[in-house]
């Protein structure tokens, strides 16, 4: 990409480079295997990375913007713990590569979308059939279907529950590539999304824990 770039518009320069591709999944830990989770860290984190790299060159060069699309995930997860890892662990580079950055003026930003499945349709409905099907003889042992079939309606309820406004994420990316100063991290989500973020953020760990347990038990 970076040649086809450079062969084709070297002479209008580089601005701008969004991250945006992701994977998404459910399960609880032990149920995903090892592949599973390098996947995802491969697509998710260190294909944002590679792609950075790639492009850091001429970013610097003309003093251009980069633009991550992490999740509020990246704060709490219900269900989907593996995508929760890949996104918090894109803040902190995010973090680390937005003040280094400074002083060639490029702007990173971080783009935190709440719940917009039903837009985006980066998670479809899951099967607990197939859920069963695939775990371990091990796991199997531990749960029954009974249990995954609840965690998998309860997982569904929530995606039903999502936005359809995908234009809403969208404009954010438009506004950290052109806003003359555009904000180091955007969250664009409902408000009790956002009331979760704030409760994760700043409360002690054994309050949002019990909040997200009485979720889950509901």
């Amino acid at each position: 990409a970076v040649k086809i770039l450079l062969s084709h518009f070297s002479s209008i320069g580089f601005w701008g480079l969004v991250n945006n591709a992701g994977i998404s999944t459910f399960g609880e830990t032990g149920w995903l295997p090892m592949e599973t989770y390098e996947k995802f860290a491969d697509v998710n984190l260190l294909g944002s990375i590679r792609t950075t790299l790639a492009f850091l060159p001429l970013l610097r060069k003309y003093k251009g913007r980069i633009v991550f699309m992490s999740s509020i995930i990246a704060y709490f997860t219900l269900g989907n713990g593996i995508y929760s890892m890949t996104k918090a662990a894109i803040e902190k580079f995010c973090d680390a590569l937005r003040l280094e950055m400074k002083k060639f003026g490029v702007q990173v930003c971080i783009i935190q979308p709440g719940n917009y499945a039903p837009s985006t349709k980066i998670q479809p409905p899951v099967s607990a059939e197939e859920i069963w099907s695939e775990l371990s003889e091990e796991e199997k042992a531990v749960y029954n279907k009974e249990y995954v079939q609840e965690r998998a309606n309860f997982f569904n309820s929530i995606l039903s529950e999502g936005s359809t406004n995908g234009n809403e994420v969208v404009d954010a990316m438009v506004d950290a590539l052109t806003s003359p100063a555009p904000k180091a991290r955007y969250m664009v989500a409902k408000l009790k999304e956002k009331a979760l973020v704030f409760v994760c953020a700043l409360f002690p760990t054994v309050v949002m824990d019990s909040v997200l347990s009485y979720a889950l038990s509901k």
